[in-house]
């Protein structure tokens, strides 16, 4: 049983805690400067035409990476895992800052992707088999902390880099932070115990994950294809291919927004994507529309990161104050603020950039409410052995719906630099898109079931394959 004084940082915790957090940081500090230097690679590599692949090449991989060790880790345990999600995660940088070609730097995302889901799975699955779920609020709050603080600073010091010497050297500065992560973090997970629970075997849902990755792959391509017939087919195919994934590899009913688990993967899948697509199109209407050089765009969109910690911070004690029963609430009160600052930021092209800070903030403290609340309810639910199932479908709703929606705003850019039109009218596009993204999250934290008694969400839909 907890004592009333324990903390995340308290003497049983304080070790898992630090790996957590270093491993997050290396992360979260690599995919907020690539959102600022991107511009900088498509101009360079001379593909701008693949920007929104240079995302979503990573955000499609890391599905893989989530859904294969999320079916396989409730057996073997995060260690090993863990340290394969390490090297191929530095692979990919390596590979990024020799980039020679914009194919090149997309597999090197790719590899990058694949690295950081499995390592997220393996960090989400340690929280879930470590902490109560008192503390739970608390840790998954110093998770989203550990996330945006690189960003405070990673996206400037990113533009700055890019802008004096050369963006490749983004790649190459995360190494030194991600070995000592490793270092730091990897005799914890050695020691962390996996219950002794019959799982069925993860090869189907590995099939279905690497399916689901080609269907969308394939749906992208077609989009920058539009309107040719070869375009049009892919998309077809694409959506045919990955029909069947989804609805296998989602908790049942998240598609129809089931009330409970189903609406919470499907709420924060749309607000997390709403999110991404909107930091990283931002700094391209900042720089392309703007003029702004690289480190002032990432400074903007730094604002978002430094309301998200304070905010991801003072929920933890919220939740503590009322033992969890305003969960609910937060979620969708964060989720209308986030509505509130992506409204405001849709409209940069076309207005001053101090607005731009004021969306930023606005969608910060929106995030910040409802990102660590709505993993808090999932673990809550859990049940024995499926630590990592539901550590996989938080990962899939922070990746999949990412990766789809940054794919399509770069190809309605696409589309609108082909038909001869302006950049602006082709980002305000992408931004619309993720304003609409958002409404939707909103109805589906609607759809959330309450327990009365902690204010917790409750639902029996299997997770997983079923």
């Amino acid at each position: 049983m907890m004592t009333e004084n324990e903390s995340i940082f308290g003497p049983r915790y304080v070790a898992l805690t630090i790996g957590i957090i270093l491993a997050v940081m290396a992360v979260g500090f690599e995919g907020l400067a690539v959102t600022t230097v991107a511009p900088a690679i498509a101009n360079d590599l001379k593909g701008m035409a693949l920007y929104g692949w240079i995302f979503s090449a990573y955000l499609l991989a890391q599905i893989i990476g989530t859904l294969v060790v999320g079916r396989v880790i409730d057996r073997r345990g995060p260690a090993l895992l863990f340290t394969a999600a390490i090297v191929l995660f530095a692979v990919g940088l390596a590979a990024a800052a020799m980039a020679n070609d914009m194919i090149i730097l997309i597999v090197a995302r790719a590899l990058q992707g694949f690295g950081a889901g499995a390592m997220m799975t393996c960090v989400y699955t340690a929280i879930s088999l470590s902490y109560p779920d008192e503390l739970r609020a608390k840790i998954l709050g110093a998770f989203g902390t550990a996330y945006v603080l690189p960003s405070m600073i990673g996206p400037y010091v990113a533009g700055l880099i890019a802008q004096q010497f050369s963006w490749r050297f983004v790649f190459w500065g995360v190494l030194p932070f991600l070995v000592l992560a490793t270092f730091l973090s990897l005799p914890v997970f050695r020691k962390l115990k996996i219950p002794s629970v019959q799982k069925q075997n993860g090869r189907g849902a590995t099939l279905l994950a690497i399916l689901l990755a080609i269907g969308t792959g394939l749906f992208l391509s077609g989009l920058g294809m539009l309107p040719s017939i070869a375009g049009i087919m892919l998309v077809l195919v694409g959506l045919v291919l990955m029909a069947q994934p989804l609805r296998k590899l989602l908790p049942a009913g998240t598609l129809g927004l089931r009330t409970g688990l189903p609406s919470l993967i499907a709420s924060r899948g749309l607000f997390f994507a709403a999110y991404v697509s909107t930091q990283n199109f931002l700094v391209l209407a900042l720089t392309e529309t703007k003029g702004l050089t690289a480190d002032l765009a990432g400074l903007i969109v730094a604002s978002a990161a430094l309301s998200w910690c304070i905010v991801s911070y003072l929920q933890s004690h919220w939740d503590a104050a009322d033992q969890g029963r305003g969960r609910h609430k937060r979620i969708r009160i964060g989720v209308l603020l986030m509505i509130v600052g992506i409204g405001i930021v849709v409209w940069v092209p076309g207005l001053n950039i101090a607005l731009s800070v004021i969306g930023q903030m606005i969608t910060g403290i929106g995030i910040g409410l409802a990102h660590p609340t709505s993993g808090a309810v999932a673990f809550a639910n859990a049940k024995e052995g499926e630590s990592g199932e539901v550590s996989a479908n938080l990962q899939f709703a922070d990746s999949f719906t990412p990766g789809v929606v940054i794919g399509i705003g770069g190809a309605i850019i696409a589309i609108g630099q082909a038909a001869g039109l302006f950049m602006e009218i082709g980002i305000f596009g992408a931004m619309l898109l993720n304003l609409v993204l958002i409404c939707l999250s909103l109805l589906a934290s609607t759809r959330l079931k309450t327990n009365p008694s902690t204010g917790k969400a409750t639902d029996g839909a299997t997770v997983g394959i079923h």
